[in-house]
């Protein structure tokens, strides 16, 4: 358990931190479930739709520090070559 004044302020300081980047996480997961569901639904339409409102989502996610850059952008990549094979 923290003891000083400055690890009980920087325990405080990361369970609020930790609040914000779990709900940022489970956000940018949605918006990559709704991808998922549209490729699975064989839907192109939907599929491209839902891929171009994650995108700014993954990235903002990385701007944030919830996501490595490569790690937005190999997620994003993997998606686009996956809703561009259902044509």
């Amino acid at each position: 358990m923290a003891n000083s004044p400055q690890a009980k302020k920087r325990a405080r300081q990361n369970e609020k931190r930790f609040a914000v980047n779990k709900a940022r996480r489970s956000r940018i997961r949605t918006f990559l479930r709704k991808v998922e569901e549209a490729i699975a639904s064989g839907d192109k339409e939907a599929a491209t739709a839902a891929l171009r409102a994650a995108q700014p989502e993954l990235m903002r996610g990385v701007t944030k520090g919830v996501y490595h850059k490569n790690t937005a952008s190999r997620k994003v990549s993997r998606l686009a070559a996956r809703v561009k094979a259902l044509g």
